[in-house]
């Protein structure tokens, strides 16, 4: 840095907070820039989003329902649910349902995973969505 940046540095660091406001406001007003605060976390969040992958930025879109745990009870219940949702036959709903953990649908939307979820867990069932 030349002499000419390190005497304005330091001439900066001497002020007080009052006198770097006035400072502030007069730059502002000298070359016609703002300085408010609402422009600067715009530009750090811009920054930040392009620091971030875009595998991170874009939401899941597609997911998998997994079941997990069939109470011996609940088994028949939770078979007729899987046949119902997977329009499997009965041969192969069971096996869905006495091998667990077995994935039930792939590739379904957030709301359609969501409410399997729900079926699947009233009838006894647990399950995880992946």
């Amino acid at each position: 840095m030349n002499e000419k940046l390190t005497s304005i540095i330091e001439q900066l660091k001497s002020l007080t907070l009052l006198e770097a406001a006035e400072l502030v406001k007069e730059i502002e007003k000298t070359f016609g820039v703002d300085t408010s605060i609402t422009s600067a976390p715009i530009l750090g969040n811009v920054q930040a989003l392009n620091s971030v992958p875009a595998e991170v930025i874009e939401e899941k879109t597609s997911f998998d329902v997994l079941l997990t745990e069939v109470p011996a009870d609940k088994k028949i219940s939770i078979l007729k649910i899987v046949r119902n949702l997977t329009g499997l036959g009965l041969k192969e709903s069971k096996d869905i349902v006495d091998n667990v953990p077995k994935l039930v649908k792939e590739g379904v939307t957030k709301d359609e995973s969501e409410a399997i979820k729900k079926e699947l867990e009233t009838a006894g069932a647990k399950i995880t969505i992946k």
